[in-house]
């Protein structure tokens, strides 16, 4: 069992996964860091000076932080854009090669099919242009 474990993890799939994962999760934290620290506090400078982080309502007992959660979405569209961006890239670059010239032609006089460099047919020995 230890080796077919081995086996699954050294497979390039899971190895690629678990790479993602790591660099994602510290993307994320790039990410918030840009949000919290940099976007939201000139944001609110731009709408009159609001704290995002401190925005909150009390319902009862209950603190409602929608502040919080605007950065959080904030978070979200970043790291979706940055996303977007990557797979518009890797599609751009898997993009299928152009056609190879052709190698061959038909006779315009028997239709049969000819190499394109040909000057006469070989099946109907016709005279081509």
């Amino acid at each position: 069992m230890l080796k077919e474990f081995k086996e699954f993890v050294m497979r390039g799939n899971v190895l690629d996964l678990a790479i993602a994962v790591i660099i994602g999760g510290a993307f994320g934290k790039i990410v918030g860091s840009l949000v919290n620290d940099i976007l939201m506090p000139v944001i609110g400078l731009l709408i009159g000076g609001i704290n995002f982080s401190g925005l909150s309502t009390t319902v009862g007992e209950a603190v409602i932080t929608w502040g919080v959660f605007v950065q959080a979405i904030f978070d979200f569209l970043i790291i979706a854009f940055v996303i977007f961006l990557i797979v518009k890239l890797a599609n751009k670059m898997k993009k299928a090669p152009a056609p190879a010239d052709p190698t061959t032609k038909d006779c315009p006089y028997c239709l049969s099919v000819i190499p394109i460099k040909a000057t006469r047919c070989a099946h109907c020995t016709s005279e081509l242009k």
